[in-house]
């Protein structure tokens, strides 16, 4: 299935299944794909994502606290005795951490992983994970259809309006 997503800055994303199938102006791509089902994104600016460096620190070190708790929002360093069945123990500190990783526009993380709990929420979110050292994600045709909708003005630090993984929608800001 063809994508063509539209942002009002930046080159426009003609992604088909789970790649990148074309990069460019929005009016060259809908013509040369007028079947494409288009996704437009109003004042927003399409990105390729960021590299979650410090991604094992969050992950493995950090407790994400459930919404339910009175520990706030916030990360905190990860306590000694957390237990498997206090809300999810460090699986579910993990999927929110993962959660707001992926609210801020994180398409690759920086590995490795030890703790299962913590690789098997990386895994279950389809974020790729990468060597120290690697390079940021980048929009490239043919490449995996990883990228990020940022508001504008404040694109470069603005907030994360969705982030797209493979093609597919895994978070949108309501």
């Amino acid at each position: 299935m063809l994508t063509l997503h539209r942002a009002s800055t930046g080159p426009a994303v003609l992604v088909h299944d789970d790649r990148i199938a074309g990069l460019g102006a929005f009016a060259e791509l809908a013509a040369a794909h007028p079947g494409a089902r288009v996704r437009d994104w109003g004042q927003a600016r399409l990105a390729a994502g960021r590299l979650a460096a410090d991604a094992v620190q969050l992950l493995e070190h950090s407790y994400h606290p459930d919404p339910r708790e009175e520990a706030g929002t916030d990360p905190v360093p990860l306590p000694a005795d957390l237990a498997d069945g206090h809300y999810g123990g460090l699986g579910g500190s993990a999927r929110r951490g993962v959660q707001r990783l992926l609210a801020a526009g994180t398409t690759a993380l920086v590995g490795p992983f030890g703790a299962p709990a913590v690789l098997a929420a990386v895994r279950r979110s389809g974020l790729p994970v990468v060597a120290a050292g690697a390079a940021a994600p980048e929009l490239v045709v043919g490449g995996r259809a990883d990228f990020a909708v940022l508001a504008v003005p404040a694109a470069e630090n603005g907030p994360c309006l969705a982030t797209v993984l493979a093609g597919r929608i895994v978070f949108r800001r309501r």
